[in-house]
């Protein structure tokens, strides 16, 4: 289901590192849409630093874009950002445009259904996780990722939820970094492939 837009004046966060850096995302405000916070981003990308040049990268709730322009301006392959609601699309193509990112790959689609109907061609270095936080479908998409070959050996998966949802991940993610900021939680997992985990 599409979010209901709540307001049609657009608002901005801005890139905060790489060759984009200081550039403007404009977004248009609806329900459910939250942009990673500047100071996550910064965490998140300190953690990413040694992964994300070259990486291929699924921003499987882009809403602002502020994740997925983020791993692009700071180096990324490419990356391909879903997003349901057609006019948050649109102006996640302008920002595209904006800054001439051919790189970026936008879907027009519900993350759960595009996951489900579809059975990877391509796998993913990086993927971040970040859906309203009302929808509490975490452990839904971590198991869709994982049963639909999604991820690339030893992938990271970046989740950010709400800091009273529990979250509950495939046995194959490992933990490797959890912290929180005021009512937020933030994680990043490494996926284990099974032949890993029974050695």
């Amino acid at each position: 289901m599409a979010r209901k837009i709540t307001s049609q004046a657009p608002e901005s966060v801005r890139i905060i590192g790489g060759k984009w850096r200081s550039r403007q995302l404009k977004f248009i405000a609806s329900d459910g849409l939250r942009p990673t916070g500047s100071r996550i981003r910064e965490t998140l990308f300190n953690w990413l630093a040694s992964h994300i040049d070259g990486a291929s990268c699924l921003d499987l709730f882009a809403g602002s874009g502020a994740l997925c322009f983020e791993a692009l301006s700071r180096g990324a392959k490419h990356c391909t950002a879903l997003e349901n609601n057609p006019v948050v699309v649109s102006q996640l193509t302008s920002n595209k445009t904006m800054l001439e990112a051919d790189n970026l790959k936008i879907i027009a689609s519900d993350t759960q259904g595009f996951l489900s109907a579809n059975k990877s061609s391509n796998q993913y270095d990086v993927v971040f996780l970040d859906p309203p936080f009302d929808q509490k479908i975490h452990a839904q998409i971590a198991q869709l990722l994982t049963d639909g070959l999604w991820l690339t050996p030893h992938a990271l998966i970046y989740c950010e939820l709400p800091l009273s949802e529990p979250l509950s991940v495939p046995v194959s993610w490992e933990l490797l970094k959890d912290k929180t900021a005021g009512n937020v939680r933030f994680c990043l997992f490494s996926y284990v492939e099974q032949s890993d985990l029974i050695k």
